[in-house]
Parts: structure tokens; sequence; C-alpha cells
């Protein structure tokens, strides 16, 4: 099996559930085949659960959910060391984290203390927990959720957390014709419960191995630091986005080509996750979010003045 088919029989799987959101799984699988971590920031019932489901029993991978609520701990999450009276010793047990595919439901909602039990391991795919290191799985992937209409008892993410995520991105309602399909398919049972895996965890990992070895010439490169580089000097923006951004619009331009079966990168990947990539990362001035301006369009000026490689 091809990169290209892994990438392909895993987006019409989840198709199968996921009605009229080829967009936004086609984004979901950049980053997951980029090896970067993913916000989902919609309205309630959109099916941002779903998405992240869908994706687990797709590859047969270990899936695990956290709800983040305010009385959450670190400890909730990476795991705790009890004493064991049998041994005399403490034994560790592992949190939710130590999965393949972490759902981090509502992440808004915990405290920053608790939120920052997630920096170290979407960063470096490990956790430092009673002064030692622990490895995560190789298949390690963190989707997390946020509701933007909710104010009340909720903790926003930090820059430094936003960072951490390769793209933000949401799914939106689908048209009406798509909604009623969602009726029927749910008359008697959810499809989450009939979808069955479509590639093995090995196809994944050799995708992704394979999707950095994927092209991209040394204009391409140049322009994504343009584009990036840009952001730190526009209009109305406080904090533009840091080398991290690039990092993952290069890594996630790469898994786009593959997705179309190409061996190298083109300047339309890279305009497509653009706005995804960058926008979540920039802080905007009060005057200029007063005035109606958003990172988004920014990103999307931005994209129009910057010179697009030959």
């Amino acid at each position: 099996m091809s990169p290209q088919e892994i990438c392909q029989n895993i987006a019409q799987n989840i198709q199968k559930v996921m009605r009229g959101q080829s967009a936004a799984i086609r984004k979901l699988l950049a980053a997951f085949a980029g090896g970067g971590h993913v916000l989902l920031e919609d309205y309630p019932g959109t099916g941002k659960t779903t998405l992240a489901k869908a994706l687990a029993r797709s590859i047969a991978a270990r899936f695990r959910r956290i709800q983040f609520t305010p009385d959450l701990l670190p400890s909730d999450i990476l795991g705790v060391s009890i004493f064991n009276q049998q041994y005399q010793s403490f034994l560790f047990h592992k949190g939710p984290i130590f999965t393949n595919i972490l759902l981090a439901d509502e992440i808004n909602r915990a405290s920053p203390r608790t939120q920052s039990a997630l920096l170290e391991a979407m960063a470096e795919s490990q956790v430092s927990i009673d002064g030692e290191n622990r490895q995560l799985e190789e298949l390690f992937f963190v989707i997390a959720t946020q509701n933007p209409v909710e104010s009340r008892g909720v903790y926003p993410l930090p820059e430094a957390q936003m960072d951490r995520f390769a793209l933000r991105f949401g799914l939106g309602y689908v048209t009406p014709e798509e909604e009623v399909a969602v009726l029927s398919d749910q008359r008697t049972v959810h499809p989450i419960d009939e979808i069955k895996s479509c590639v093995s965890k090995d196809d994944v990992l050799r995708l992704k191995r394979f999707v950095s070895t994927v092209r991209i010439s040394d204009e391409l490169r140049r322009y994504i630091v343009d584009i990036v580089r840009a952001t730190r000097t526009a209009t109305g923006v406080s904090l533009g986005a840091s080398p991290r951004a690039s990092i993952a619009l290069m890594k996630t331009a790469q898994a786009l080509a593959v997705f179309d079966g190409n061996d190298f990168v083109t300047p339309d990947h890279i305009q497509e996750i653009a706005v995804s990539v960058i926008a979540h990362r920039m802080v905007m001035e009060s005057q200029a979010r007063f005035s109606g301006r958003t990172a988004e369009g920014v990103v999307e000026d931005i994209l129009k003045v910057i010179p697009v490689p030959a």
C-alpha cells in the first residue's frame, strides 16, 4: 500500500461517519501524518469527538478521552505513583496520556496548571514524573477541542500552549442535505460503532516516516519563512508566529503533497494550509480586534502580497 493510498483509505473510512467534512478530514490527516497535533474549535454537536474516534478506529489505535474540568489535576492526565504495601515501594500507574490517540475534550475548562501537563508531551513525546522521563508511544497524537461560545468557567489557552498545536480549525455546519443524511445514518445505530480499521499502525508509522522525505525546494522553504516573518511586523499584530509555525507549515504541506500523490511540495499546498497553521499562534492588538481585524484575515492578506516562487 502506497503512502497516498494509506491517506486516502483513512480519509474515506472517516467520511463514512463524518458527512460533508472532507476538507476538515484532509487537514486532520495533514497534521497527523506531519507529526503535529490539532486543536478543534467549533460549536457543540458538530462532531469533534466523533472525528477523533473515527480516526482512532480507522488505524486500529488505542484511544483515550479526557474530559477537562476545573477540578482536573495533572496527575489525572499523566499518572501517579502509589505505595504498594506488598512490595514496600511506590508503583507508577500510567495516566490516559499513555495512548496513541488522545482526545482532550473541552481543554479550556481546565486550569492553566492542568493544561500545562500536555506541554512536554506534545513537544517532546515524553513526560517527566517523579524526576523520571517516561517516553510516550511512538504513535502519539493529541486532538484537543474547545467551544468558542462559552465564556463562563473557562481558562483561555496561553500562547505557549497554542503554539504546540500544528493546526487549529473548525468543522462547521454541514448542508441541509448532508444533515438529513446524518439523521438517516443514525436511525438504528451510530455509524461509529460499525467503522472498522482500514490500515495498521505499522502503515501509519511508515506514512509518517515517508512524509519527512517529500521534497521541498529551497525557494519554497524561503517562501514559508517569508510568510511567517511577515506576521511579526503586520499592522495590528502584537505577537507574530514563531519559528515553530514555519516548521509546522513545512511538515503539513509535505503531508498534503503525499495526500495528493506528489513527491514534492507546491505553493498551493502551502497556501491551502497556511491560515490553519499560523493564525492561532498570533496575538492581535486590542484596537485591531475591536475594529474587526482577525488573525485569519492578516494571514490571508500576507498570502496575497508575498511573491510566490516561480
